[in-house]
């Protein structure tokens, strides 16, 4: 109970955020990242993360960490069409500073199931007898 709770706030949170253009700049943003995965150079992050963490050497860190952001880019490849397109846009838009492909997955990840969530049919609270 407690962990869907997490879920739906976290969630929530990241449906708050909305991307309307105002220009024709924006427009054709909006269209490019609709369309396809954005390309982020991840070094900064994964180097970030890669001080931090305390298993292998910083360098195996970083080669990791890396791998694993392009095995994850290429997951959201596979499935990016299957996102709403204003999801898409969102989930871009919220990411900001320094993003990853794992933020960007999770992202997506959670603004379906709250979608899920809000369209199954409500539990039966009442006790059986």
């Amino acid at each position: 109970m407690l962990r869907r709770l997490i879920i739906a706030i976290a969630a929530a949170s990241a449906l708050g955020i909305s991307f309307c253009p105002t220009d024709a700049s924006a427009r054709r943003t909006r269209a490019a990242v609709a369309d396809s995965v954005p390309s982020w150079d991840l070094t900064a992050s994964c180097r970030a993360a890669a001080s931090v963490a305390y298993s292998q050497t910083p360098n195996e860190r970083l080669t990791s960490c890396l791998a694993s952001e392009q095995r994850t880019r290429e997951e959201l490849n596979k499935n990016w069409s299957t996102f709403p397109a204003a999801d898409r846009i969102g989930c871009v838009k919220s990411l900001s500073f320094s993003p990853t492909y794992t933020e960007l997955v999770t992202c997506l990840e959670m603004r379906r199931d709250v979608k899920n969530l809000r369209d199954a049919k409500p539990a039966d609270t009442k006790p059986q007898r």
